[in-house]
């Protein structure tokens, strides 16, 4: 047997490469073995760069800028599982970054991961798709794209992987998913609250977290909190209240009962359990302040329905809110306050809080924490709106000084709430004289400055409410409010509109504020408001009526009429005409005019007007004939008729007391025809005139209207019949102003020129109806009126063409009873002062328009 011979190895092949160990320490060259055909390679470079970007974000963005994005997208689709999986790996870390999420936004890869979803993948694939997809759906674009490649059934799936990670990385997403109605929607029909609420039961809290904060979102729907009832939802969020060791998920516990508890039907299913009264106890007994902050907002959400407001009563939650007004927390004390002002809607509530928590809200007032008082104040206007027994409670726990310093407040809210209370409260005498007391009027000027349309709505109101007499109207004058009021009704806001007109119309109450009303513009923006079908409203229709009512000059000057209703009082003027956009001057401006040839300005005046002591001295006395021109520059007079003068002083012209006591005295000493004409010269004689500074003027009494009021009472008032009543007024008219005309002589009757002597001899264009002695249709029309209303005789005031006026009253002829015994309607005449005085002429009749018109 032959030696054996040693066989050499053959040399490999010439086309085969052969192995190489490449080692190396830059990621630009790892990033380019991704283009490489080799498994092995493939899955060595991810695995390289998977490490790589676990270490930071920095790294993360040097694969971005490398541009490895692109070369994994495609291993993600790769037919090797460790190269698959790898890449997956990698995209669950970088998608953490912000930049790289835009690039994987660019290349669309969310299909491909969704895809890794699938159940025959490895957990861990599993784990690190769902990260990735976790991290995608923080932004909105990500979420559509996930959704609609139908990526929340494989992760409603995986909510039940043995794995927590995939669990955790699930739940997030669709935590994140959910934000989205239509993906809640989807929550719904893939039946995914139960395995949810699955989550509830893991061992690890940031999957219990996770858990709650999605169905937190979830149970705002409530289609989905019928399906997390019927899952016992509920039940298992109140065994999570109940455990200690779950104070980490108390937060978020409750706010899922708060949306269960918007639902009536839930709301009762948790009480027929016995969960309220589990919520009202964990509320009243919380130990931090944040858990029973969100405890007591949980069930505010429930008090604004009407039929949970019913369920929550008969808890007796009202007890449980009480002790919580006094939480040191100020977070719990707001809820709480809002609870209350929610539960005020329901009356036994409001009703309850008669007699407790009233005086604990009225103390929250006083705390330095806007939103505190914020809350309180709110609270407050809810309890006393249409309840007088609380209004009277919170008087009685003195909130009214603390309501008043809230109208100074920076917050609109807080300004709001104090004034609406304050309104609430003025609904009683008793309890407006007391907020009246408190210098209310000065302190609502600021809130009705406020910009806020709803701060100046609810002031207007106040007004409304508090200016009910005439002191808290002048005092509000006083302060300046007038001229705010009337600037709110130019407003563009429909409610500040509605609301300054009622204000302004309950000013106008008084007539010296309808006076200054009109002056500052009142009644012509309220005209201009009426005449618009968008911007008016019964208020402003109602204060246009009540600045008119209670001016009645202006009234008659604008319109030329007065009904029986308007009752002329003192001080009343004619000056003729309104010309349209032109002012009424008031009757002090008219009177401190230089004499002139204008029309006369007639006054209906029955006070007895007297100068202060300390500026009228018998020095000041100047006879108006012996006036210097000197001693008339720069001054000021006013007309001041002495109703006790009989006869003239040695300094002056006597007073126009009386004609018919002129007339008397004559006739008595058996004077001469010419001595009576002396005498009747005299008639007229100018009244005393003070040297009044201008600040001190008051209107001329006027003694002979007063002596015409003082016979009209003892001939006419004791009348009986009211016909006859009217025929001896008007009668009584005609003697005192030049007896009946005949209309053929008409022209003869000089009563311009006696006018123009009266005017004269006053030195004043304002003349007292009484100096008028020759007075034509308009001046006895207006005499006429203003004894009728003293008399209680119902006359109107008509003003007509060329100097014409005239008077109507209504009658009832008995006669016309009818069959039935009923009376005819009364029927409107017209009262004869000129011609024959005393007759009635029906109204359009012949005799009545010929009486009317040329």
């Amino acid at each position: 047997m032959g030696k054996k011979i040693k066989k050499e190895a053959e040399p490999p092949p010439k086309d085969v490469f052969d192995p190489l160990t490449i080692e190396s320490k830059k990621a630009q060259t790892v990033v380019l073995m991704l283009n490489s055909t080799e498994e092995e390679i493939l899955a060595k470079a991810c695995e390289a760069i998977y490490k790589f970007a676990l270490k930071g974000e920095e790294n993360k963005a040097t694969l971005l800028e490398l541009g490895a994005m692109e070369p994994l997208t495609k291993l993600l689709k790769h037919e090797d599982k460790i190269v698959r999986r790898n890449a997956t790996m990698i995209f669950g870390i970088l998608a953490s970054n912000n930049d790289v999420k835009k690039v994987l936004r660019e290349l669309d890869i969310l299909s491909s991961i969704i895809a890794q979803l699938a159940p025959e993948e490895e957990v861990v694939i599993h784990e690190f798709a769902s990260l990735c997809l976790a991290n995608m759906s923080v932004e909105y674009t990500s979420k559509v794209q996930i959704f609609e490649y139908g990526g929340m059934e494989p992760l409603v799936r995986l909510l039940g992987s043995p794995d927590p990670d995939v669990k955790k990385n699930s739940i997030e997403c669709l935590y994140n998913l959910v934000q989205d109605y239509h993906c809640r929607l989807a929550i719904q029909d893939l039946s995914a609250i139960p395995p949810i609420m699955e989550l509830l039961k893991s061992e690890f809290p940031i999957i219990q977290l996770l858990a709650l904060k999605t169905l937190e979102v979830v149970t705002n729907d409530r289609e989905s909190r019928l399906i997390f009832r019927d899952s016992q939802g509920p039940e298992q969020i109140l065994k999570i209240l109940e455990t200690k060791e779950f104070t980490d998920l108390h937060a978020e516990a409750l706010n899922v009962i708060a949306n269960c508890l918007e639902d009536v039907d839930t709301t009762v299913h948790i009480q027929q359990g016995g969960g309220l009264k589990k919520l009202l106890t964990f509320t009243e007994n919380a130990v931090f302040p944040e858990i029973q902050k969100s405890a007591t907002k949980a069930i505010s959400r429930a008090a604004y329905d009407p039929e949970n407001r019913k369920v929550l009563h008969d808890q007796e939650v009202e007890k449980c809110l009480i002790t919580l007004l006094g939480a040191e927390n100020d977070g719990t004390k707001v809820a709480a306050a809002k609870v209350i002002s929610a539960m005020s809607e329901n009356m036994q509530s409001k009703e309850y809080f008669n007699t407790e928590g009233i005086p604990q809200i009225v103390q929250l007032l006083k705390n330095e924490n806007d939103d505190v008082k914020e809350a309180a104040s709110e609270a407050l206007a809810n309890l006393t709106t249409a309840n007088s027994i609380n209004a009277n409670a919170a008087a009685e726990a003195e909130a009214i000084e603390p309501l008043i310093n809230m109208l100074g407040s920076s917050r609109d809210n807080n300004i709001a709430n104090a004034a609406t209370v304050l309104t609430n409260m003025a609904t009683q005498e008793s309890l407006r004289l007391m907020i009246q007391n408190h210098d209310f009027m000065r302190a609502i000027i600021q809130p009705l400055n406020n910009s806020n349309h709803m701060v100046q709505s609810k002031a207007a109101l106040t007004v409304a409410a508090i200016a009910c007499d005439t002191d808290a109207r002048t005092e509000f004058k006083n302060a300046n409010g007038l001229i705010r009021l009337v600037e709110l009704l130019h407003s563009n806001n429909e409610e500040v509109r509605r609301n300054a007109s009622w204000a302004v119309m309950v000013c106008a109450s008084d007539e010296p504020i309808a006076v200054e009303l009109c002056k500052l513009g009142a009644l012509d923006i309220l005209q201009e408001i009426n005449t618009s079908l968008k911007r008016k409203n019964n208020f402003s229709e109602a204060a246009y009526n009540r600045l008119l009512h209670n001016n009645l000059s202006l009234k008659y000057c604008m319109n030329g009429y007065l009904s029986s209703i308007d009752i002329i009082s003192d001080i009343f003027y004619d000056a003729g005409r309104l010309s349209p956009g032109t002012k009424l001057l008031s009757l002090k401006e008219f009177a401190l005019q230089e004499p002139s040839d204008r029309r006369a300005i007639i006054l209906i005046n029955s006070k007895i007007s007297t100068p202060s002591p300390h500026h009228s001295t018998p020095g000041d006395k100047l006879s108006t004939s012996g006036r210097s021109s000197s001693a008339r520059k720069g001054t000021k007079f006013s007309l001041v008729t002495s109703p006790t003068e009989e006869k003239p002083e040695s300094t002056g012209p006597p007073s126009i007391s009386s004609k018919s006591f002129i007339k008397e005295k004559g006739s008595r000493k058996g004077k001469g025809k010419k001595e009576e004409e002396k005498k009747e010269e005299e008639e007229i004689q100018p009244t005393k005139v003070e040297l009044v500074a201008e600040k001190e003027w008051c209107p001329p009494t006027d003694q002979e209207f007063l002596n015409y009021i003082s016979e009209v009472s003892k001939t006419v008032l004791p009348i009986t019949d009211l016909m006859e009543q009217i025929e001896a007024l008007a009668k009584f008219v005609s003697g005192k102003m030049g007896g009946p005309v005949s209309q053929e002589l008409m022209h003869e009757f000089k009563w311009e020129h006696h006018l123009s002597e009266v005017q004269y001899k006053l030195k004043s264009n304002v003349v007292p109806i009484g100096c008028i002695k020759k007075g034509t249709f308009y001046h006895r029309a207006l005499l006429f009126k203003a004894l009728a209303d003293k008399v209680g005789i119902g006359a109107t005031l008509i003003r007509g063409e060329y100097n014409r006026a005239w008077n109507e009253v209504k009658l009832i002829d008995e006669r016309n009873r009818g069959i039935t015994g009923l009376l005819p309607p009364p029927e409107k005449f017209i009262v004869d002062l000129m011609y024959e005085p005393g007759s009635l002429m029906k109204i359009k009749s012949r005799e009545a328009e010929h009486y009317r018109f040329l």
